[in-house]
């Protein structure tokens, strides 16, 4: 099974590709990660835009059985939770026009399926995404490419696969 994983945003949305092996151990295989990124400057329509196509690239390329969108549950700043569900839409079109299920998880969610506590910092995620991946030797941080977006989609890949959810 297939899944890609997303954590939306306009400015960047991160994805996670993971393989989860048919066998005992419940075993992943990282195929892709990194973010999609768009211009401050463009419009919402064409940063839209790019991530729909950028999505339908990647759902193109690997194939997904699977898409885990991390939901809207809370936010803090009320500006950025319409630009946020509106990347959200566009990502949930793609997978309706490619007839891909679509799953959501909320932060939540997450944060207990991969470390097992509801209220983890951000680091403990990252550290536990490394370590169920065997990404140990990778530092998010580090890689511009890389940032913190993906390793939260990585998060967002592992909850649906360990959900088990059956489509």
């Amino acid at each position: 099974m297939i899944i890609l994983g997303i954590d939306p945003g306009t400015a960047t949305t991160g994805y996670g590709v993971i393989k989860k092996q048919r066998d005992r151990n419940q075993k992943f295989k990282v195929l892709d990660f990194g973010c999609i990124t768009t211009l401050q400057t463009s419009i919402a329509g064409e940063r839209l835009k790019k991530i729909y196509k950028e999505i339908l690239k990647l759902i193109d390329k690997h194939k997904p059985d699977i898409i885990a969108v991390e939901s809207l549950f809370f936010f803090k700043n009320l500006k950025t939770v319409m630009p946020v569900s509106q990347a959200k839409g566009v990502i949930l079109l793609a997978a309706a026009q490619k007839k891909i299920p679509a799953c959501e998880f909320t932060p939540l969610q997450v944060k207990m399926t991969v470390v097992g506590y509801g209220r983890a910092e951000k680091k403990q995620v990252q550290k536990m995404t490394r370590e169920i991946l065997d990404l140990s030797m990778f530092d998010f941080k580090k890689n511009d490419r890389k940032k913190d977006d993906a390793a939260d989609a990585l998060g967002i890949a592992i909850c649906a696969a360990l959900k088990d959810l059956s489509y």
